[in-house]
């Protein structure tokens, strides 16, 4: 439920002012199992959905926190998630709403029905090896309303290739693109020289030797002289559909 949606609520009669105010309160935090302080209000100030980040959390600890952020909201996502979260989420929560989506390397519980869907971003791979980040950026949008237009393995090794997706995305007027590259991480660049809308570049940690875990496309976006190029940490879909999904909803 957004703010919105709380005075709509008000209004009919469903919600009293005290679970409003609670709602609402910029300190309202739950402590979950003894090991996780929630943040119940964030979704509300950002418009952005909760996502546990499941990476080296015990799957039970993630079944906790989905279960209790179950109780107040429509929409849980677990990023950086395996098989034993999705297998321990769905023991605690049930199956309803639940999905994991592979390729994302993502749990979604979704139970709050339709989003207005608003918005259009592209999302543009250098490899196929990027594909699990991109993935996680198109899940994250989908979530969030936004659609999503998705070209891949289209990096400047073949620069041929990428012409062809840079132009449908200038000519459907995406209000954002996401651009996931590893290896020397250029890609971004190139994009940003040609589009008159922002550009978010998503260093990928995939790579030979130095630089293989990302840091060389992260250095190399961060240099870039490219005006309009935003760059995200290493591997961070989630963090740059965000981004896109603000950008394309405030447009």
């Amino acid at each position: 439920m957004d703010i919105r949606g709380i005075l709509e609520a008000i209004k009919e009669g469903s919600l009293d002012i005290e679970e409003a105010e609670r709602l609402l309160r910029l300190d309202y935090v739950q402590m979950i199992e003894g090991h996780t302080v929630f943040d119940h209000a964030r979704q509300l100030r950002s418009g952005v959905p909760e996502v546990i980040f499941g990476l080296s959390k015990d799957p039970e600890t993630v079944a906790d926190i989905a279960e209790r952020a179950l109780e107040r909201r429509g929409l849980v996502m677990i990023s950086r998630a395996d098989g034993r979260h999705h297998e321990a989420v769905l023991r605690r929560v049930g199956g309803e709403g639940l999905r994991y989506e592979h390729a994302a390397r993502m749990v979604v519980i979704d139970r709050g029905g339709p989003v207005e869907r608003r918005g259009k971003v592209g999302i543009i791979t250098a490899g196929t090896s990027d594909l699990a980040v991109a993935e996680e950026a198109r899940v994250m949008l989908d979530a969030m309303g936004v659609e999503c237009l998705c070209f891949h393995d289209v990096g400047v090794a073949g620069m041929h290739r990428f012409l062809e997706p840079m132009r449908r995305l200038l000519e459907e007027d995406v209000d954002a693109i996401i651009v996931v590259a590893g290896m020397e991480g250029a890609l971004p660049t190139l994009v940003a020289s040609l589009a008159h809308i922002p550009v978010i570049g998503v260093p990928a940690s995939t790579g030979y030797g130095v630089g293989g875990a990302g840091e060389a496309a992260l250095h190399s976006m961060l240099q870039s002289c490219a005006p309009g190029l935003a760059v995200v940490n290493v591997d961070n879909g989630v963090g740059a559909a965000s981004l896109a999904a603000i950008i394309a909803r405030r447009r």
